[in-house]
């Protein structure tokens, strides 16, 4: 799950994306998240840091973007730096209508006159209607999709065909603890910031990023539940090895995807301790393990992160 933040984005459109050729019929609005308990953690749970000053408390967790219902990550430690803050800032704040994205898909997602079959080879072709098929489309309806926009959808639709779902996952959940506590909610990035980044790619990295996620659709099941197990015992080594190593093979997608994206939460969190109060900050924890993670460059710049007690 290479994506992090934009696998996120992928999810929530997936039915949107397959369904391009016939929108009407994705513009239902999602209903409001209901609040709703996390089965408790074996142990500690996930990790959980915090940054400090005079005036402010910060709370840095990591998250999974989608999980299964049954997965067991609730601990009294999050649950309790939650309680203590005033706002949560999430890596994405999406629009609560879906729809509205939807024109933003379009521009930098679709190219009819390009038509993807054109790019592919014929077992590539054959792979990618497999994928479809297995997700109940077909590589028709994914035809006038860009490839990164394809191979989004074809990594994105493997996790939620082993079980995982977006409504399970992290940030729905807090979400709606947050707004019926009436705490702010923001994002350090919007749909858009994320979709271009995406689609900004030159045509020949998002082919290869398609071919991989086409290769390992079948394996996805096994590094996602690798992945999971790693962040819910709180495993950052683990979670580095499985997530975040393996991306920089391919150093131009490591850099854009992670490394100037840490670099500008950094700087947002640095800006929030110029003011006061106490914030929960949950983003993808791909962005918290490893040398260029959020803690690692705030600790380079001087500002301490400790792990939460």
């Amino acid at each position: 799950m290479s994506l992090s933040g934009p696998l996120k984005i992928a999810a929530v459109l997936v039915g949107l994306l397959l369904a391009a050729a016939a929108p009407a019929a994705a513009l239902a609005q999602d209903a409001a998240p209901a609040v709703r308990a996390v089965p408790p953690a074996e142990g500690a749970g996930p990790a959980l840091w915090v940054v400090r000053d005079a005036d402010s408390v910060l709370y840095l967790f990591g998250t999974m973007h989608l999980l299964r219902p049954t997965t067991a990550w609730g601990s009294d430690r999050v649950d309790q730096a939650f309680a203590a803050a005033s706002q949560l800032i999430i890596e994405v704040a999406a629009p609560a209508d879906q729809s509205v994205l939807l024109p933003i898909i379009r521009e930098h997602g679709l190219s009819p006159e390009r038509p993807l079959s054109g790019l592919l080879t014929a077992e590539e072709r054959t792979a990618l209607d497999a994928a479809a098929r297995a997700i109940g489309s077909s590589a028709a309806n994914m035809e006038p999709m860009r490839p990164w926009l394809a191979g989004v959808t074809v990594q994105t639709a493997s996790i939620l065909r082993a079980g995982y779902a977006t409504e399970s996952g992290v940030e729905p959940i807090l979400r709606a603890r947050a707004e019926a506590a009436g705490m702010a909610v923001s994002g350090f990035e919007t749909p858009d910031e994320q979709i271009r980044m995406l689609a900004g790619f030159p045509e020949e990295g998002q082919l290869a990023f398609l071919r991989r996620s086409l290769a390992a659709f079948d394996a996805a099941q096994t590094d996602v539940d690798r992945m999971v197990e790693a962040w819910a015992a709180g495993d950052v080594d683990a979670l580095q090895a499985v997530a975040v190593d393996p991306l920089r093979a391919t150093p131009a997608l490591y850099d854009a995807l992670l490394v100037r994206r840490n670099t500008r939460w950094a700087d947002q969190i640095q800006t929030l301790l110029e003011g006061s109060g106490t914030a929960f900050i949950a983003v993808g924890a791909m962005h918290l393990a490893g040398d260029d993670s959020v803690q690692a460059i705030l600790f380079r710049r001087g500002v301490p992160v400790e792990a939460a007690p």
